[in-house]
């Protein structure tokens, strides 16, 4: 700025020399103004528009709840029903009761309401656990959840594994304790039942989270014939790094079996040839976010899943809020999150957005660019970005809707951090981050402001290999303050940016590099 003013200071010293000395003084005048005007370049965002929040369609949470771990069981005609606990901010003795949602499309839930409520402080169960919904040969439905007590359960432990029973999946009826943890492992950390039938083994398996003495975390293998009398088996699973391996999952994409299995805030996964094991995590075994720093960060977390017309979708939860907006912090229990699995040529597992979104946001919206700094040249759909090292170039896109997609794709340097940023309203003028981070290998948001990246380390992320190639596509899900990252059908980063909502723009940017966002599509709902 001294520079600037320094140079404006001289032209008019030589301006009224010229005129001292007899020449014109209009051409002088005319050369400082055009000075001026090069030095001191303004740029003009693009109007606020009205923005009015929208109904949780996508991404739906009980009134005064939140959804915390889901049980998907899928119908005969493809309805996709999501038993979960019911958790509130005012839990009492007795808590997490389980309620169901139901959709066709993932686009739309009906709330069927409660389905089974905790028992009494004298029961095995004051509080339930997750479990799992099947339908027997019969066509009786069972339902195995986790009765969780304090009391101990008249010496048999904190935590069994319980059952319940129903003809139509409303109105179900608890059949009581199924069986408690067997010698030598904890009777406190024993939960989450799995069943499913297994046509090899002609029985059903009951996979279950437990705690054994010497390995740790462990997913155990129990088997019955008649659901009733189960025998057990052993681990299946015991990867000697979790302190649990909560919600456990077994399904199989052509030849390949998974197991996902949550713990450290985290969904995580690992594979295997063959159902019976050994299973092993891939190098990079988490699909969405985490956190880095102490305290919650839930940022997808107990999911399990649901296979429906030849798609294996991932149902689990985003978390709610904590205790500030946009810190990377999220508690337990929040949202519905899906999020439809992709079986890579390695055979390792990516997300991207479920398909039937398509037929939700079917109306395209123009989507107008402006640039806000130096270094942005826009074309059409495509705008290019260029900032030196301890800059950053930023374009706008104007208001973002409630709900929308946007798709493009990403071209960056190698080192270079680039992204989506959302601000710049009349209300709020300051613009915070969503970053394809090369330089970290990272996927990230926690509510930095676009010169804080390189102040602040990040938070709530997940890895991301930008090796493979310098161009990404990219698509965003967004609603009201939900805005789910999708990158390349590998990697998702959900995050609830409060900052992009009531009015804020959307906008794209390049911090200390290059980058550009060619093809720009927004759509929202027809």
């Amino acid at each position: 700025m001294m520079k600037r003013q320094s140079l404006i200071a001289l032209l008019l010293i030589l301006a009224l020399l010229l005129s001292a000395c007899g020449s014109a003084a209009a051409p002088a005048a005319e050369v400082a103004e055009e000075a001026e005007g090069v030095e001191e370049n303004s740029y003009e965002k693009l109007p606020d528009e009205a923005y009015e929040a929208v109904p949780y369609t996508l991404f739906p949470a009980p009134d005064g709840g939140y959804v915390g771990d889901v049980m998907p069981f899928v119908t005969d005609d493809g309805t996709l029903e999501l038993y979960y606990l019911y958790d509130t901010d005012n839990n009492g003795q007795g808590y997490h009761p389980i309620y169901k949602y139901s959709t066709k499309d993932l686009c739309g839930y009906e709330d069927h309401g409660l389905m089974l409520n905790f028992g009494q402080m004298s029961d095995p169960d004051p509080a339930l656990g997750t479990g799992s919904v099947m339908q027997d040969p019969d066509g009786l439905y069972h339902l195995f959840y986790t009765g969780h007590t304090s009391l101990g359960n008249g010496g048999q432990g904190t935590e069994c594994v319980m059952h319940a029973t129903s003809t139509d999946r409303e109105n179900w009826v608890k059949d009581g304790v199924l069986f408690n943890a067997p010698e030598g492992y904890s009777s406190v950390d024993f939960r989450d039942p799995e069943v499913f039938w297994v046509e090899r083994d002609q029985c059903y398996w009951l996979l279950i989270a437990a705690r054994e003495d010497t390995l740790g975390g462990v997913v155990v293998k129990y088997t019955s014939t008649d659901l009733k009398n189960w025998e057990f088996i052993g681990p299946i699973f015991a990867p000697l790094a979790q302190f649990m391996c909560e919600c456990p999952d077994l399904f199989c994409i052509g030849d390949t079996w998974y197991l996902t299995y949550s713990w450290d805030c985290v969904t995580y996964y690992a594979m295997s040839d063959s159902m019976d094991g050994p299973f092993v995590p891939p190098r990079d075994n988490i699909l969405d976010g985490k956190g880095t720093a102490s305290g919650n960060c839930f940022i997808f977390y107990a999911a399990k899943t649901a296979e429906i017309d030849g798609n294996t979708y991932l149902c689990g939860w985003l978390g709610r809020a904590g205790m500030t907006s946009d810190s990377g912090f999220y508690q337990w229990a929040g949202s519905v999150l899906n999020h439809q699995l992709v079986q890579r040529e390695d055979k390792t597992l990516g997300v991207k957005a479920p398909e039937t979104y398509d037929d939700y946001f079917t109306m395209d919206k123009i989507v107008p660019a402006v640039p806000l700094t130096d270094g942005v040249s826009i074309d059409g759909s495509n705008i290019s970005l260029t900032a030196e090292e301890d800059a950053y170039a930023l374009a706008d896109m104007g208001t973002r809707p409630a709900t929308m997609t946007l798709e493009c794709d990403v071209t960056l340097d190698e080192e270079g951090c680039a992204g989506f940023a959302f601000g710049g309203s009349d209300k709020d003028e300051t613009f915070t981050a969503l970053c394809l981070d090369a330089r970290q290998g990272l996927l990230h948001y926690e509510g930095y402001e676009i010169p804080d990246l390189r102040v602040y380390d990040p938070t709530a992320l997940t890895k991301f290999d930008f090796t493979k190639s310098s161009t990404h596509h990219v698509k965003l899900v967004c609603e009201n303050e939900i805005v789910v990252m999708y990158v390349d059908d590998v990697k998702a980063l959900s995050s609830r940016i409060t900052h992009s909502v009531d009015g804020a723009h959307i906008g794209v940017f390049a911090d200390g590099c290059s980058a550009e966002f060619s093809n720009i599509s927004m759509k929202i709902p027809g």
